[in-house]
């Protein structure tokens, strides 16, 4: 359902959201180091009257600003982190980074975490307008890329008093985002051998590497054995050294697990375990495992998710200027290999929203939303919103912010992550996400029903968490 004066509230902070956008953009910030950007969010909330308490789950840019009181309680989900050698200039149409900085936001989270800044002052006007008991509260979630700050804030126990939660991601067109993705197990495994001279004293060394390659010809053996929607992958961290003629007595192989059953990768997990145990035994050595977290599937929620769709429907969508569209398709001539094509696009789409497309540079911007699927989906990334979604029940979107084809993690995104077609599509995502707060505040019993379908929908797993007790925030460039 619209509701006109959450619309007028957002339009009128379009100035303070586009800046802070810009703002973020500008000061890009890897995982668990985003001190200006949640910074500035906070000083925002904390000027609106949200009370924010700082620190959560022992993670110093991890938040949470609360507006209202008792039950329900809403929340809206922010990301703000960047990406590793993604360092882009904006509104360039070729490949050339910005001179002071490695990082870039290539995820649009300088968006994610300002759209839903937008969302709770929208919720928030709305509370006071209508006098309706109530909280809403805005999660600052650091290190969304790599990190998975949210599921350590579950493992604290930060959702437990949330009743529902909503949130957004940019990408290139705009659609309910529901389905089912991968968990995910990332851990290390270091081998210790003994070293040697290779040529002269080879029978007295014991080969780490060796260890290694082992281990990994027998993950590979395993593949064969797992549900066929498993992936295991790995990357050698440390191969011993660089002199062929010393037996390695060190190497270290990083490997991420991923499943959509979190139960199901817990066992794959343990056999994983093993094959390293076994590669040890063959090559006389010893392994370490070092668990650095873990992330369950995303959980898709029916009741949240009609509730969001039909927002998407009804909130007035995007209107884009010649201007708009001149910059989008000069971005998409940069773009090769894209994902999906406009005719398999167009082919899905109902009458209506046919009547939307641009004449002549249809397949440069997307003005439509995408159907729903028939059909759950499966993503075979993951999330940490994924761990979020086992506690309370989450809803998320997707919102059009670049230029029809662009891909997440690339220095397109990134150069289009202060532009007028970003700023719009933000906007808009904060005008459905607080929309669909409202709905749930108006009808409690919307709460109910989602609570209820997540609890049926986990009835009989055992895993709630993977991010084991021992699991420590990494503070990586990755």
């Amino acid at each position: 359902m619209v509701y006109e004066n959450i619309l007028q509230e957002i339009e009128s902070r379009q100035e303070l959201l586009c800046a802070l956008n810009d703002y973020i953009w500008d000061h890009p910030e890897i995982a668990f180091q985003e001190k200006k950007a949640s910074n500035r969010i906070i000083e925002i909330l904390e000027a609106e009257g949200f009370a924010v308490e700082r620190g959560l789950a022992g993670l110093p840019t991890a938040f949470s600003a609360s507006f209202g009181e008792g039950h329900p309680v809403v929340a809206v989900l922010g990301e703000y982190d960047a990406l590793d050698g993604l360092s882009q200039k904006a509104d360039c149409f070729h490949r050339e980074k910005e001179p002071d900085t490695e990082l870039g936001h290539g995820c649009g989270h300088q968006a994610l975490g300002t759209g839903a800044l937008g969302a709770v002052l929208g919720i928030k006007r709305f509370l006071e307008d209508c006098k309706i008991q109530g909280t809403v509260v805005y999660y600052g979630c650091p290190a969304e890329e790599g990190g998975s700050g949210k599921s350590f804030m579950v493992r604290d126990g930060v959702f437990d008093d949330v009743d529902c939660a909503f949130t957004w991601h940019p990408c290139d067109s705009t659609d309910l985002f529901s389905g089912r993705t991968l968990a995910v197990i990332g851990v290390t495994y270091h081998f210790t051998g003994v070293s040697a001279h290779a040529a002269g004293l080879a029978h007295i060394g014991r080969s780490a590497l060796d260890a290694v390659e082992l281990m990994n010809v027998g993950a590979n053996y395993l593949r064969e054995h797992v549900p066929q929607e498993t992936r295991i992958h790995y990357a050698i961290t440390d191969a011993g050294g660089k002199s062929p003629n010393v037996v390695p007595a060190k190497a270290s192989v990083f490997y991420y697990l991923r499943s959509p059953e979190p139960d199901t990768l817990l066992e794959i997990y343990e056999r994983v375990n093993k094959i390293a145990e076994g590669a040890a035994l063959m090559t006389g050595t010893q392994v370490e495992v070092e668990y650095h977290k873990g992330m369950n599937s995303l959980l898709p929620n029916t009741v949240l998710d009609n509730i969001m769709y039909d927002n998407l429907k009804s909130v007035p969508y995007m209107e884009y200027t010649e201007e708009d569209i001149h910059y989008a398709g000069k971005m998409k001539d940069t773009i090769q290999n894209q994902q999906t094509t406009f005719e398999e696009l167009l082919a899905v789409l109902d009458h209506e929203d046919k009547q939307k497309i641009l004449p002549g540079r249809e397949d440069v911007i997307y003005r439509f939303i995408k159907p729903r699927p028939s059909i759950e989906p499966l993503m075979y990334g993951s999330t940490d919103v994924g761990d979020v979604s086992r506690v309370c029940p989450v809803s998320q979107i997707h919102a059009a912010t670049w230029a029809a084809g662009t891909q997440m993690h690339t220095w397109q995104a990134v150069a289009q992550g202060k532009s007028s077609i970003l700023h719009k599509g933000m906007l808009y995502a904060a005008k459905v996400m607080a929309c669909s707060a409202a709905d749930v505040f108006t009808a409690p019993e919307f709460i109910e029903q989602a609570k209820k379908e997540m609890k049926e929908r986990t009835a009989g797993q055992k895993a709630v968490t993977l991010m084991f007790a021992d699991a420590k925030p990494q503070l990586t460039r990755r």
